[in-house]
């Protein structure tokens, strides 16, 4: 399957071959072909010999076929006629260490990020905002990160935009116009996406990266699968937005580490399109370019999909490596789509690239690569090697029993709640309530005084006009009515206090 040097063989005929360099790994690379071409069985190819290289593995697994990866492979003729064509005399049938997750928590580890974590970026897009309401997604992280607000899930984020609903006045001159329409458009997003699966997707414990960059005691990259066929069928937004996280994060907390022998990570996404579709122009310019930088951190990022042309031009211009399974061309765009497919590859020795494309069988490709040079090879049309672990699917008892003897068992079942924005927000409503309150109460309380006082002086004149008795106060008069003004200066100081707090909180 692979050279002394690690080099993972892609494709051969029995006297050619194409290998994939561990040292150009972190340049990318992409899967293509129609449905039921054979893109799931090179996917784990590719993924089982960076394993084997000792490089971690990030995959998604969107129809659950990839999960075989755990178990040994089963004897095939056609594993055998590949093994006897491509002539790999050191196949072996063997698991690779696997890790098991899903954001549903029903088929793997529960996958959790925060609020936070995502950003207003991702989130924007997510939640398909338009301008107004995405500048209004960014005020809130910036009265959050100004408050000291943890948002950590969605209730912290919606309690924080009710917060901003009912202080748009206040807040109108730092952070601008809060329109309560917005906000409320907002929210009712928030409610969609609560549904779709979100409210498990945000919170706590949040997944670390260092729990999917793992090695097994003899040094084998531990493969991670993200069980996504429901994450795919029923939020394919959600989808998207948890993988552009994850490049994010990578980005963001790998140091730089220039050109290595092999990348620290690979990632295989699966569906590729949906990370695209529909992305805000000024999104998919920060994505393009986390997929240039994100090679200095020496990760690289494989797409699967059904066409080339369901990237983004400067997306698959940075794709070093390009597996091309069979197209179909049933119509004249079908036509088209393949004549810009074959212009893509590099042709020294004349191969038939538009002829080949629509006749290759199950298993075969066109593959180009990089050389030493990171120069595009030439396009090679073979077979793909079998891989050497189980091809489909494993049971759910199979699965069960991973899962449950996974050293990740325990650490990110049991969710965590603690004091963020929400709690925080409900503390300080609370406390204002019981501060007007209690400042309401002394209010009446010397409105009753004073007018007790008033009450008093009357009924003292009345006895003085009757008795004919001095108007002059006694000391004990005089003393009272100084105390309680007093009292009244002291509570008004309370007050203003009270409400400035407020205000400048």
């Amino acid at each position: 399957m692979t050279t002394e040097s690690k080099n993972i063989l892609l494709a051969g005929d029995g006297t050619m071959r194409a290998e994939q360099r561990m040292d150009m790994s972190n340049r990318h690379g992409l899967i293509a072909g129609a449905t039921g071409t054979g893109k799931t069985v090179t996917l784990q190819v590719l993924a089982e010999g960076f394993a084997r290289a000792g490089v971690p593995v990030f995959a998604v697994d969107v129809k659950g076929d990839l999960s075989g990866i755990s178990q040994p492979g089963r004897p095939h003729k056609e594993i055998d006629r590949r093994v006897n064509l491509l002539g790999l005399s050191d196949y072996k049938a063997s698991p690779h260490p696997t890790l098991f997750w899903d954001i549903f928590g029903e088929r793997g580890h529960p996958v959790r990020t925060t609020i936070s974590e995502m950003g207003p970026d991702i989130l924007a897009a997510l939640l398909d905002l338009n301008e107004t309401q995405t500048g209004i997604l960014y005020a809130c992280f910036a009265i959050a990160d100004d408050e000291g607000l943890l948002l950590l899930d969605l209730k912290d984020l919606r309690s924080l935009l009710a917060f901003m609903s009912d202080n748009a006045k206040a807040l109108r001159g730092e952070y601008g116009n809060i329109s309560s329409a917005s906000v409320g458009a907002i929210q009712r997003r928030l409610l969609v996406l609560e549904a779709q699966g979100g409210e498990l997707l945000f919170g706590e414990p949040a997944i670390a990266l260092k729990d999917l960059m793992q090695k097994d005691f003899s040094g084998i990259g531990v493969v991670s699968l993200l069980d996504a066929e429901q994450l795919v069928r029923e939020s394919p937004k959600l989808y998207a937005a948890f993988l552009l996280w994850l490049l994010s994060e990578l980005f963001e907390e790998l140091p730089e580490a220039g050109d290595l022998e092999q990348p620290k990570i690979v990632l295989f996404f699966d569906e590729a399109h949906l990370l695209f579709k529909d992305m805000p122009k000024g999104l998919l310019e920060k994505v393009e370019q986390v997929f240039r930088l994100i090679r200095s951190k020496a990760v690289g990022i494989y797409l699967i999909t059904q066409s080339p042309l369901d990237v983004p031009e400067n997306v698959l211009g940075q794709m070093g490596m390009k597996i091309q399974h069979a197209l179909r061309a049933f119509t004249p765009k079908d036509q088209r789509a393949i004549r810009a497919v074959a212009a893509g590859f590099r042709n020294d020795t004349g191969v038939d690239v538009v002829g080949t494309i629509t006749n290759l069988g199950l298993g075969e490709a066109l593959v180009s690569s990089l050389n030493e040079d990171g120069a595009p090879t030439s396009v090679v049309a073979g077979t793909v090697p079998p891989p050497q672990a189980q091809i489909g699917p494993i049971d759910d008892v199979t699965r069960a029993k991973a899962i449950a003897d996974s050293p990740m068992s325990g650490r990110y079942e049991t969710e965590i709640d603690r004091d963020s924005a929400f709690e925080l927000l409900a503390a300080r409503t609370e406390a204002a309530a019981q501060r007007a309150e209690r400042e309401a109460a002394e209010e009446a309380k010397e409105k009753q005084e004073q007018a007790a006082q008033k009450e008093a002086e009357r009924q003292a004149r009345k006895q003085r006009q009757r008795s004919g008795g001095s108007r002059r106060q006694s000391a004990g008069e005089a003393f009272v009515k100084s105390t309680l003004r007093s009292v009244g200066r002291s509570l008004g100081s309370r007050l203003v206090r009270g409400i400035l707090g407020s205000l400048l909180k």
